[in-house]
C-alpha cells in the first residue's frame, strides 16, 4: 500500500513538473478576434487621447454653464490709510470681505453654452471614430497574420517535396538524363520556397509584434484563432441599393457627423459674438467689514463697520469696434467649418461607393482565383496519374506543383484584399464595431 501511494505521489509530481516546464504557448488559449479588439480598445493610446479631449470639452461646457451660479470670493484688503481711504486693487480696504457675482440675463452666454454642448458631441464622435480606427487596425492585423500563418503552413508542407525533387533532378543530371539547366531550375524552385518562407516568417513576426503593441500581450504568447473571425457580409448586387446605402452611411459616418456638429458650434459662436453687443444683466453682491484706522469715520458722516450691497449690474454696449471684428472672425470660422463639413460628406460618400464597388470586384476576383487554384490542383493530380504510366516526367510534376503553389498564394492575397475592403466598408457604414464585438 505504501509503495502504491509513493508511486502515485511520484506520478503527480512528474505531471506537475511537466506542466510547469511546458512552453507558455502550449498552455495559453488562442487569442480570439473579439478579445484582441477588446484589449486593443483598452490599451490603445489613441483612445486615452480622445477621452482626454472629450473630458476637456465637457469641462469647458460646465465652465460656461456655471456662470449662472454665483461665484463667491472671500478675502481681506488690510492696509493703513493716510487721509481719504483709497482703494486696494479696486476694493475698499477692509478687515474681511465677501463678493458674489453671476450672470443673470446674458443672451450671448446662452449661445456660447450651446456651442460648448456641440463641442462635447464633436469630441464624442471623434472618440467613436478613433475607436473604429483601432478596431480596423486590429482586425486587419489579425486577418493578415492568419494569411501569413496559413502560407507558412503550406510552404513548410511543400518544402520537403521540393527538396526531394531537387535531389532527384541532381541525380538525373549526374546520370546524364537531365541537363545542367534542369538542375538549375530545380535549385531555383528550392530557393523560391526558401525566399517565401523567409518573407512569410518575417511578415508574421512583424504582425505579431504589432498585435502585441495593440493588445499589450507578449508577442510570443499570441496565437490566433481563425474560427473566431465572424463572417463578413456579402456585397449587394443591386447598384441602386449601393447608392442608397452609401447616402445613408454618409450621414451616419462619425467623421461627417463630427464635421457637421463642428459647423453648428461655429455658427452658434457667431450668434454669441453678435449678441455680445446686446444689453446684459449680472447679479452682484458684496459684504465688507471696515476698520476705523482707515479714516472712514473722518470722511463719512455715519460710519458702521458692517456693510453690504446687493443688486444688479446692467451693461449697455454702445460702441465696441473690437467686438464687431470678433463677429467677423467668427463668421469666417463658421463658413470654413461649413465648407469642411461639405468636403467631409463628399469624401466619405465617394469613399463608401468606391469601397462598395471594390468589394464587388474583389469578390469576383476571388471566385476566379479559387477556380484557378482548383484547376491547378487537378492538374497536379493529372500529372501524378500520367507519371504512373510514364506519360509525364519529374519536370512536369515540378511545374504543376509550382503553378498550384502560385495559384494558392494568389488566392490568399486576393482573399485578404477582399477582407480589407469589406472591413473598410464596415467602418465607413458605421457597422464595424457591431461586427467585431457583436454589440448593438
Amino acid at each position: 500500500m505504501r509503495n502504491e501511494s509513493r508511486s502515485g505521489t511520484g506520478i503527480h509530481k512528474f505531471l506537475l513538473a511537466a506542466l510547469l516546464f511546458l512552453p507558455a504557448s502550449l498552455l495559453a488559449e488562442p487569442l480570439t478576434l473579439k478579445h484582441a479588439v477588446e484589449l486593443a480598445l483598452k490599451h490603445a493610446n489613441g483612445i486615452a487621447i480622445a477621452a482626454a479631449d472629450e473630458q476637456h470639452a465637457s469641462a469647458s461646457y460646465r465652465e460656461l454653464r456655471n456662470s449662472y451660479i454665483p461665484q463667491l470670493t472671500a478675502g481681506a484688503g488690510i492696509g493703513w490709510s493716510d487721509g481719504f481711504p483709497l482703494s486696494l486693487e479696486g476694493a475698499a480696504p477692509s478687515l474681511f470681505n465677501v463678493n458674489a457675482q453671476s450672470a443673470l440675463i446674458n443672451p450671448a452666454l446662452k449661445d456660447f453654452i450651446r456651442a460648448a454642448q456641440s463641442d462635447v458631441k464633436v469630441s464624442a464622435l471623434r472618440t467613436k471614430d478613433q475607436r473604429n480606427q483601432i478596431i480596423q487596425d486590429t482586425v486587419l492585423s489579425y486577418a493578415e497574420l492568419e494569411k501569413w500563418e496559413q502560407r507558412l503552413d503550406h510552404l513548410r508542407e511543400v518544402y520537403p517535396d521540393v527538396q526531394k525533387m531537387e535531389t532527384a533532378v541532381a541525380n538525373r543530371v549526374k546520370e546524364g538524363i537531365d541537363s545542367e539547366m534542369d538542375g538549375s531550375k530545380a535549385r531555383l524552385s528550392v530557393a523560391r520556397v526558401r525566399l517565401r518562407l523567409a518573407q512569410a516568417s518575417g511578415a508574421a513576426d512583424v504582425l505579431r509584434d504589432h498585435l502585441s503593441r495593440l493588445t499589450g500581450l507578449p508577442a510570443a504568447s499570441i496565437e490566433i484563432d481563425p474560427d473566431s473571425v465572424p463572417a463578413l457580409p456579402a456585397p449587394k448586387q443591386d447598384p441602386n441599393q449601393d447608392k442608397d446605402s452609401s447616402a445613408k452611411a454618409t450621414e451616419a459616418n462619425p467623421t461627417v457627423q463630427a464635421a457637421v456638429e463642428h459647423a453648428r458650434a461655429q455658427y452658434l459662436r457667431v450668434e454669441g459674438e453678435r449678441r455680445s453687443l446686446w444689453p446684459s444683466v449680472d447679479f452682484a453682491a458684496q459684504y465688507a467689514n471696515l476698520a476705523t484706522y482707515n479714516n472712514y469715520d473722518a470722511y463719512y458722516k455715519s460710519f458702521q463697520p458692517n456693510n453690504a450691497t446687493v443688486g444688479v449690474s446692467i451693461h449697455l454696449p454702445f460702441l465696441n469696434l473690437a467686438q464687431h471684428a470678433r463677429v467677423q472672425e467668427a463668421e469666417s470660422d463658421a463658413l470654413k467649418a461649413q465648407e469642411q463639413a461639405k468636403a467631409a460628406r463628399n469624401q466619405v460618400s465617394e469613399e463608401t461607393l468606391r469601397l462598395q464597388r471594390s468589394v464587388t470586384q474583389m469578390q469576383a476576383a476571388r471566385d476566379v482565383a479559387e477556380l484557378e487554384y482548383e484547376i491547378a490542383q487537378k492538374n497536379v493530380e493529372a500529372v501524378e496519374t500520367r507519371m504512373k504510366s510514364s506519360a509525364a516526367n519529374l519536370h512536369d510534376l515540378d511545374n504543376a506543383r509550382t503553378q498550384s503553389s502560385e495559384k494558392l498564394i494568389a488566392l490568399q492575397d486576393v482573399t485578404f484584399e477582399l477582407e480589407r475592403s469589406q472591413v473598410a466598408l464596415l467602418r465607413a457604414t458605421g457597422n464595424l464595431e457591431i461586427w467585431a464585438l457583436g454589440t448593438k
